[in-house]
């Protein structure tokens, strides 16, 4: 079976960079949009623009929004009812629109303004307005609903801004990841690519209410999958599998499956 078959040919490595161990999961959002900007449906999805930069930083997500840099430019590919479903969409950086007309449209990463992600969450505790043991997406999105001003205030505290693309992929399959291959729930695994090749099959451990022990894959990246230890599992697409993401917030162990003799020159080298 596939156990022994690793057991047999593969080598667990533990890789560590000193920083503490944190997995957490992420899930692919279903958005209610509409093709056409109307009352309700009032938050562009944008597409990159031509003059975005492939590296480097360009307008942080207050001047785009302020400025009204892309508007009227035809970048829009769906309009939402919700700026905080629309944030949340970028962070997970994949989802499946729904039109009001009953069309599916799955969207991927299309490149971003190059600012690293500032926590919210973060933002908050500092604020004084939850303490940090309560601050969870759902927290977040409740919050900012109900204050209006504020709550996009404290949106633009993250400067990042995610762009998307339309991807041909159908309703059966996942998204699709960093390697262009569709997620698979329970078995895909954001890393941090710096210490956990693409592609590897990984032994995952974690703790918490609800451990998990399982072989996975590493199938994705992510802008704040950064480090030995840190792994963000994928839990599948809607709002279920979005409750289930919300709840991990644990620790544990992730070790690489490396062809035993790619393992043992590793160890060899490390002895000399």
């Amino acid at each position: 079976d596939g156990k022994a078959f690793f057991e047999a040919f593969f080598k667990p490595v533990l890789i560590k960079d000193g920083a503490d161990p944190l997995f957490t999961g992420y899930f692919e959002p279903e958005l209610l949009v509409s093709r056409y900007r109307t009352a309700e449906y009032s938050f562009p999805i944008y597409r990159a623009p031509k003059e975005l930069p492939k590296t480097g930083q360009w307008l942080t997500r207050q001047q785009i929004q302020d400025d009204n840099v892309l508007s009227g430019r035809g970048l829009e590919i769906a309009w939402a009812s919700d700026p905080v479903d629309v944030f949340f969409l970028q962070i997970q950086g994949s989802g499946r629109l729904r039109f009001t007309d009953g069309d599916t449209l799955r969207i991927g990463y299309g490149g971003s303004n190059g600012h690293k992600y500032r926590s919210v969450g973060k933002e908050m505790v500092r604020r004084g307005i939850y303490n940090e043991h309560q601050v969870s997406a759902t927290v977040i999105k409740n919050w900012v609903r109900r204050n209006p001003q504020d709550g996009l205030d404290l949106l633009n505290h993250n400067p990042s801004f995610v762009f998307f693309r339309e991807i041909d992929v159908s309703d059966h399959k996942g998204p699709l990841g960093a390697m262009n291959r569709s997620l698979t729930p329970l078995r895909s695994v954001a890393i941090d690519p710096k210490f956990v090749p693409l592609g590897a099959p990984v032994w995952l451990d974690k703790a918490g209410a609800e451990p998990m022990q399982r072989i996975m894959i590493a199938q994705d990246t992510g802008s704040v999958i950064k480090g030995a230890q840190r792994a963000d599992i994928f839990m599948g697409s809607g709002p279920n599998a979005g409750k289930e993401a919300a709840k991990i917030k644990d620790t544990g162990s992730i070790y690489v499956l490396l062809p035993i003799k790619r393992a043992l020159s590793l160890l060899a080298k490390d002895q000399l």
